[in-house]
C-alpha cells in the first residue's frame, strides 16, 4: 500500500478521537483518523453522555453547579494529587463543549445526577427512546458525520503501530497497518493518541495494575482496546505514568442477570464480607466507585448483599427504593422468577437459601458470625444504625426466608491513565517537556482521578474524552499551522 500524507493523524476514532478530528478540521488542519475496528465510536457507544458544568440545561433546571464549585470538589476529592491546570481547563470548557456538540446535531435530555448524592452534571444524549445505555452512540455518529463533511479521511480497520520522529525529535509520521496486513506510513506533522486504554488486555492489566481480570476484577472489556496507544506513546518517549482501573463495582461476577435482579440487589440492604461482618453504610453503595473500593479491600475481593423475601416482595409490590439512570425503572415484578432461573442454571454469584445458616454455608461464611451480624442489624432496624449510621428509610429487617444474596466484586470501565500530558494535551517526557507534535486525549491520558473515579460529578469519563479531544485538536492544529 502506498504511503499517505496529511498534517494530523488521529489514532483511534472514539469520542476523544472524533472530537479531536472535528476540532482540528474546524481549525483548518488536514486530518486522517485511523481506527482498527470496523466502526467508529469505541467504548463510548455503550455510554450515555458527557459532563457539563455551567450549561444552559443546569440554568433552566435551577441547578447550582459552577466551575468553581466543581473544581474545588474535584481537587478536594483527589487531595490535589492531580493536575489542577488540566482539570480547570477541562471544566471551564465543558459548557461550551455541550453547545459545540449541539451545533453538530447532538440533542440532550438535560442535566442529571447518577445517584442521589451526586451532582447533576451528566448531560445524557437524546435518542427518542427512554433514557438508558448506548445513548452516546448518537453523539459519536454526529461527530463522525461532521468530521467527514469537513474533509477528514477516516480509515477503518486500520491499526496504528508506531509514532515516527525525525532527527530533531519531532513527530513526522505514523506507521500503520490495514485490514489486509499491509503496512504503510502516514507522513504528518502531529499525531493525537486516543486509543481508549487497555481494558480488554488481561495480561497488560496484570502487569501494570496487578489484578487478574475475571477473578480479582471484572472490568468493562471492549474488544480491541489493548493498550496500543499507550505502548506507542511510551516508545516515542512519553513518560510512563501509573495505569489504573476506573473503579466501579461489578454485581454478579460478570454473569448476565436481568434488570429485575440487578435492580433489587443494588438496593441499600445489608452488605457483608467473607467474615460475615458489615463493612459500610449501605446507602453509599449507590456510588459504584465507593462500593468497588470496599470490595477491593476485602478478603478474596468479594462482598455480598443480602435481602429477605419480605423486602423483595415489598419492592415487587411498591417498586424499589432507589433508582438510577442506568437502572431507572422501579418496577421489578419479575424478580422472583428471574432469580430462580439464575439459581437453576447453576449461578456461582447469586444465592438463595431458606435460612441464614444455609446461606452462610453457600457463601463460605462462618454461620455464627453471619447470624450474629443479622441479629444485630435487625436490632438496628428497630431504631438507629449504631454501627454505620445508615438512614432509617433503608433499614429493612432480614427475617423471612428464602433469603437472597449476590456477590459484588471490583469492576471498572477499563483502564485510565498512563501517558503524561499537560493542560494542552501535549505528551510530555520524564522531564515534563512536551514531545513536539505528539498529543494524547481520553482514557490513555486520563490521570486526573488518582485512586478513585470522581463519580460525584457524573459524566466525567466521556466529558474528559470529548474535552481533551477538542483541546488536543485545537493545539495540534495550531502547532502544524506554526
Amino acid at each position: 500500500m502506498e504511503n499517505l500524507k496529511t498534517q494530523i493523524v488521529v489514532i483511534a476514532g472514539g469520542p476523544s478521537g472524533l472530537a479531536a478530528a472535528c476540532q482540528a478540521a474546524e481549525d483548518g488542519a488536514d486530518v486522517i483518523v485511523i481506527e482498527k475496528a470496523n466502526v467508529a465510536g469505541g467504548a463510548a457507544n455503550m455510554g450515555m453522555g458527557p459532563l457539563g458544568i455551567g450549561t444552559r440545561y443546569q440554568q433552566q433546571q435551577m441547578i447550582d453547579v459552577t466551575v468553581e464549585k466543581a473544581f474545588n470538589m474535584f481537587m478536594d476529592y483527589t487531595h490535589y494529587n492531580v493536575d489542577a491546570r488540566l482539570v480547570k481547563r477541562y471544566f471551564e470548557q465543558s459548557a461550551e463543549t455541550i453547545e459545540w456538540l449541539e451545533e453538530k446535531g447532538v440533542e440532550f435530555e438535560g442535566a442529571f445526577r447518577y445517584f442521589p448524592q451526586s451532582e447533576a452534571t451528566w448531560h445524557i444524549v437524546k435518542t427518542g427512546n427512554k433514557i438508558g445505555p448506548r445513548a452516546a452512540g448518537h453523539m459519536n455518529k454526529a461527530l463522525l458525520k461532521d468530521a467527514q463533511e469537513r474533509g477528514v479521511n477516516v480509515l477503518l480497520e486500520t491499526k496504528g503501530l508506531e509514532i515516527i520522529k525525525d532527527d530533531e525529535g519531532k513527530v513526522c509520521g505514523v506507521r500503520a497497518q490495514n485490514a489486509q496486513g499491509e503496512e504503510f506510513v502516514i507522513e504528518c506533522k502531529a499525531a493525537i493518541i486516543c486509543t481508549g486504554g487497555a481494558g480488554a488486555n488481561k495480561q497488560f492489566i496484570q502487569d501494570e495494575i496487578g489484578l487478574e481480570q475475571g477473578r480479582e476484577i471484572y472490568n468493562f472489556a471492549i474488544p480491541g482496546i489493548m493498550g496500543d496507544g499507550l505502548k506507542m506513546a511510551w516508545a516515542a518517549g512519553a513518560d510512563h505514568l501509573p495505569v489504573r482501573i476506573e473503579q466501579a463495582a461489578d454485581l454478579g461476577g460478570g454473569e448476565e442477570a436481568s434488570g429485575n435482579v440487578i435492580n433489587v440487589m443494588k438496593q441499600p440492604n445489608l452488605i457483608v464480607n467473607k467474615f460475615g461482618k458489615r463493612i459500610m453504610n449501605e446507602e453509599y453503595a449507590q456510588n459504584t466507585t465507593y462500593l468497588g473500593n470496599v470490595a477491593n479491600h476485602q478478603k478474596d475481593k468479594t462482598i455480598y448483599v443480602i435481602c429477605d423475601t419480605a423486602t423483595a416482595k415489598g419492592y415487587v409490590k411498591n417498586g424499589v427504593d432507589v433508582t438510577s439512570l442506568v437502572t431507572p425503572d422501579p418496577d421489578v415484578s419479575g424478580f422472583f422468577d428471574d432469580f430462580d432461573e439464575l439459581v437453576a442454571n447453576g449461578s456461582k454469584n447469586f444465592f438463595k437459601a431458606d435460612t441464614i445458616e444455609e446461606l452462610a454455608g453457600m457463601l463460605g461464611i462462618d454461620e455464627e458470625a453471619l447470624e450474629e451480624t443479622v441479629d444485630e442489624y435487625n436490632d438496628f432496624c428497630d431504631g438507629r444504625d449504631e454501627e454505620f449510621f445508615k438512614n432509617y428509610r433503608y433499614l429493612k429487617k432480614l427475617r423471612k426466608g428464602p433469603f437472597y444474596a449476590a456477590a459484588i466484586h471490583p469492576g471498572g470501565y477499563g483502564t485510565v491513565g498512563g501517558i503524561r500530558i499537560n493542560e494542552n494535551c501535549e505528551c510530555c517526557d520524564k522531564d515534563f517537556m512536551p514531545i513536539p507534535g505528539l498529543y494524547a486525549a481520553g482514557a490513555d491520558a486520563c490521570n486526573i482521578y488518582d485512586d478513585s473515579y470522581m463519580f460525584l460529578l457524573p459524566g466525567n469519563s466521556m466529558g474528559f474524552a470529548v474535552n481533551t479531544g477538542r483541546i488536543a485538536g485545537m493545539q495540534a492544529a495550531e502547532y502544524v499551522e506554526e
